[in-house]
């Protein structure tokens, strides 16, 4: 298995396309997985349309699902951190694409991203993890 480690910053954007870099790791890998994978309690990774409006989708979605106010009983961190900690349990915390010939096989729209709605932690890990077929 090859893998790599990225270090992202989140604090300017709650969404983060992932796809140049998974792309990139994936290239003369040959034919296989690639998984992408968030250590962290509170954030996820998806694979979803980005640029058409669809990101702010997503992100307004799921900020009317997991408002920011007092009734989490997870209650460290700034007010709602909470909803935070139950992201994850939407937005997975890993994806696994294909790969053909070291290209992903993501349909025309799709991106893979990192979504991160939590202003306490900004400093993200992602794992990329390649297993050849």
């Amino acid at each position: 298995m090859k893998t790599r480690l990225l270090d992202l910053d989140t604090s300017r954007r709650r969404i983060v396309d992932l796809t140049g870099e998974v792309a990139q790791f994936c290239a003369g890998r040959g034919d296989g997985l690639c998984n992408v994978f968030v250590p962290h309690a509170t954030a996820g990774v998806a694979v979803i349309e980005t640029g058409a409006g669809s990101d702010d989708d997503l992100i307004d979605t799921l900020e009317r699902l997991l408002p920011r106010d007092d009734r989490y009983r997870h209650a460290h961190g700034s007010p709602g951190h909470g909803a935070d900690h139950v992201l994850p349990g939407l937005v997975s915390p890993s994806v696994t694409v294909p790969v053909g010939d070291g290209t992903p096989l993501l349909g025309t729209w799709q991106s893979i991203v990192l979504v991160d709605l939590n202003r306490d932690n900004p400093q993200r890990s992602v794992r990329l993890s390649f297993v050849s077929g």
